[in-house]
């Protein structure tokens, strides 16, 4: 039926963006063009492009235009606790972690507060490159009576690998905050962004087998990279 047309749009575009026919960051045609192409009014354009939008094929930039979106994005465990090292195995994808920072600071206020450590803390800043984009920001703070040395060449590498079969700590649980926020200068410098203004934060407070809080992390993600996912089951 005619008042279905903009399903007809969605659907086009779908099968385009799904079979790789419209790549990532092509943008798409204008309000006007799609008006002119399909012969229907603005109003079903725009609809037709929320529902592209809401189902994760595009992202509309104000002022810009609507692009598509990495269909094949990376499934990140919510549930879990995975390390970078062990997700990219899963990927078959070309990745890379550059180190920024490894060093041992007096936390302010700020860290002092989720980690609950008030005297030194080591900070790691990583960026998590895959298919030569910088699409995670991890910053990572240990407490030092837990975690007593750091080097580039471990967080470089893999810290949970270290930790636990060198320094055979045992880690548990973690509580974890998602939310989006507005992009800071630190994400601009650190990530490649492009015109993205939000990214995905996931705030993690790690801990031990008996407990204890050893670690605090903020990881920031780009948004159209990265679906997190979890199991959840009903029942008594």
């Amino acid at each position: 039926m005619r008042e279905n047309i903009y399903l007809t749009i969605y659907r086009d575009y779908a099968d385009k963006i799904q079979s790789g026919q419209l790549k990532p960051q092509t943008k798409l045609p204008s309000e006007s063009e799609l008006m002119e192409e399909y012969g229907i009014s603005r109003e079903t354009v725009r609809k037709a492009l929320n529902l592209l939008s809401q189902n994760g094929y595009i992202q509309k930039i104000k002022g810009k235009g609507s692009f598509v979106l990495d269909v094949g994005r990376l499934n990140f465990p919510v549930s879990g606790l995975v390390s970078f090292k062990e997700l990219t195995k899963t990927l078959g994808k070309p990745s890379r972690t550059i180190v920024y920072e490894t060093e041992l600071i007096k936390p302010d206020h700020y860290i002092k507060q989720h980690l609950q450590c008030s005297e030194t803390v080591w900070k790691v800043v990583r960026a998590r490159e895959i298919e030569g984009e910088r699409i995670i920001l991890d910053k990572d703070y240990f407490d030092p009576n837990i975690v007593p040395m750091l080097t580039k060449e471990i967080t470089g590498d893999s810290i949970y690998d270290y930790l636990e079969h060198e320094l055979k700590l045992k880690i548990s649980f973690a509580k974890k905050e998602i939310s989006v926020e507005q992009s800071i200068d630190e994400d601009r410098k650190y990530m490649d962004l492009h015109d993205y203004l939000h990214v995905v934060v996931v705030r993690n407070y790690v801990y031990l087998e008996d407990a204890t809080l050893f670690q605090y992390t903020e990881s920031r993600h780009r948004l159209d990279k990265f679906r997190f996912i979890d199991f959840a089951r009903r029942g008594n």
